[in-house]
């Protein structure tokens, strides 16, 4: 058996959090060989986010600052040195858990490092992903794609699957501390030569409310893709 992590950001998900932690295929997962260990990360929620996450059967840990990449961070540090791949997904109950082994298969057949589910390539449900979002987020995909040379094709996502290795050996370079995470694990992956690779997933409408503000997390974004372009990893220690 293999050993999964499931990671799960949470910032007052009470709405969802249960949702998920009941959709993710437990047995199904079993079957493909994994022993699946699911971790919530609240990060300081001001709800029942924990309450509803330890009682749904998660193990829960807390990260004061707020922000989705210090809850990430937080989470990384606590997989179990036993574990073999990591998924991560939001608790806002938008991803789709069953479509996980999708995410996996391409991990487990050795087939590349990294695997990010793709909405824009896959089922977005109406009005659950509003123009605007979606036009900026097929930008920033042509922007990656173009001067990263990636085969990626949603760069905003939140579904994520890794080898664990590959995580650990990124988690060294994660800095930021909100929406310009996703973009910031992409590029700099990319510069670090991991083989990423996208699968069509499911997107519908959140539990709860959202976090993102377009306009403004949009322009921190573009900043990430634009800084990381000159960004290689190690360089803190070149010159020594």
């Amino acid at each position: 058996m293999k050993k999964l992590t499931i990671m799960i950001p949470c910032y007052n998900e009470e709405n969802g959090i249960a949702k998920v932690i009941k959709k993710i295929p437990i047995e199904k997962l079993k079957s493909l060989g994994y022993k699946t260990h699911i971790l919530v990360i609240d990060n300081n929620s001001k709800d029942k986010t924990s309450q509803v996450a330890k009682a749904s059967g998660a193990e829960v840990i807390f990260e004061k600052k707020l922000g989705k990449g210090y809850a990430v961070r937080s989470g990384i540090k606590h997989i179990s040195k036993d574990t073999d791949f990591v998924v991560m997904l939001d608790g806002d109950n938008t991803y789709d858990p069953k479509e996980m082994p999708r995410l996996l298969e391409p991990l487990s057949a050795g087939f590349c490092d990294v695997v990010i589910g793709s909405r824009l390539a896959g089922k977005i449900t109406k009005n659950s992903m509003t123009s605007f979002n979606r036009a900026g987020n097929w930008i920033f995909t042509f922007l990656v794609r173009t001067m990263y040379h990636e085969n990626v094709t949603d760069v905003c996502t939140g579904y994520f699957a890794w080898k664990k290795p590959v995580l650990e050996e990124l988690s060294k370079y994660l800095e930021a501390d909100g929406f310009t995470l996703e973009m910031e694990m992409i590029t700099k992956m990319a510069r670090m030569n991991f083989e990423i690779y996208s699968v069509p997933i499911s997107y519908t409408h959140r539990s709860g409310h959202t976090n993102l503000r377009p306009l403004a997390d949009g322009k921190k974004i573009l900043h990430a893709w634009l800084r990381n372009l000159t960004w290689k990893p190690y360089a803190e220690n070149e010159g020594r």
